[in-house]
């Protein structure tokens, strides 16, 4: 069986791409941080030439919410840069024929919103609460455009997802982000029997979500057949919602019957992210998994670790 090395093997995309029935078709690599540091690069060259995998899934990095990247922008940019670095260029070393790396929909200009296609990275200024994190993965993305230039039979190519939500998500109010933060809060106001929750901003800010195992999918069948795809593809379901819909919908799901406030005054980001996915489309590829069901599946995984 073919080699496949997943790093952040044990994060949220990670344990999807383990849990997805496609994954069968490989031998799996995944070590967890305590068994291989991503940031040192002579432990990563030593295990890539002692495993030799025929492709790469790069997973891995340092993720969390507005207040987590707004506390710590140091670390986001750092952490997340050494890895990406370390990572590629051992991939590089090792003659790694395939490498599926994934890039994040923080990398597109704050102010264009909509309709955010591939040609738009580095027209425009970042967001400044996840800027450093954003560096970080263009970086790395660079790197892999970079490499593939000097060797064209690399077949190594990026994909940029919108945000995620899933089974193994973060769940801490400190690291969350939106729609774990939104479950934690609400089944806590359950619990409490509390009337109201309150929403950060005016709830009118919009995003685009796709649940995690959808994701893992679609990894794997990049990973089998890299060759069909486009070096630096959006994926995504190409639609949005407000945070507001996020809110009533998670309530919904999990029977909280109160009322919503709103604070002006904290942050929110930027008012729109939507992905262009007129390249995924061509691929042929869509998500499956509709955003109550993918609720419902993400509020039980919670009830069940983190509740």
């Amino acid at each position: 069986m073919a080699r496949l090395f997943i790093t952040g093997g044990h994060g949220m995309v990670g344990r999807n791409l383990r849990a997805h029935p496609g994954i069968a078709a490989w031998q799996v690599l995944a070590p967890a941080r305590s068994e291989l540091d991503l940031c040192d690069d002579r432990a990563v060259r030593d295990y890539l030439a002692r495993h030799r995998p025929d492709a790469v899934v790069h997973a891995a990095g340092l993720v969390g919410g507005i207040q987590a990247n707004l506390a710590q922008p140091v670390r986001f940019l750092a952490e997340n840069a050494r890895i990406g670095l370390t990572l590629i260029e051992a991939c590089r070393e090792a003659g790694v024929p395939v490498l599926i790396n994934l890039g994040s929909i923080c990398v597109y200009p704050r102010d264009l919103g909509r309709g955010l296609s591939e040609d738009h990275i580095l027209t425009g200024r970042l967001e400044p609460s996840n800027e450093g994190y954003a560096l970080a993965k263009i970086m790395a993305m660079r790197l892999v455009e970079y490499a593939r230039r000097e060797d064209p039979a690399l077949l190594w190519r990026t994909l940029i997802p919108c945000n995620l939500y899933g089974p193994h998500d973060k769940f801490d109010p400190a690291r969350s982000h939106l729609i774990p933060a939104i479950i934690h809060k609400l089944h806590r106001a359950k619990l409490a029997g509390a009337d109201t929750v309150e929403i950060w901003g005016d709830g009118q800010a919009r995003r685009e979500f796709m649940f995690a195992p959808d994701l893992a999918g679609a990894i794997l069948r990049a990973a089998a057949d890299p060759a069909s795809l486009p070096p630096l593809m959006n994926i995504g379901p190409g639609h949005d919602h407000s945070i507001d819909e996020y809110y009533r919908i998670a309530a919904e799901v999990i029977g909280w019957r109160g009322r919503f406030i709103h604070d002006p005054a904290k942050p929110v980001g930027m008012r729109q992210k939507l992905l262009d996915i007129s390249r995924q489309r061509e691929w042929g590829w869509a998500p499956t998994t509709g955003l109550r069901d993918g609720l419902a599946a993400t509020y039980a995984h919670y009830r069940e670790v983190a509740a």
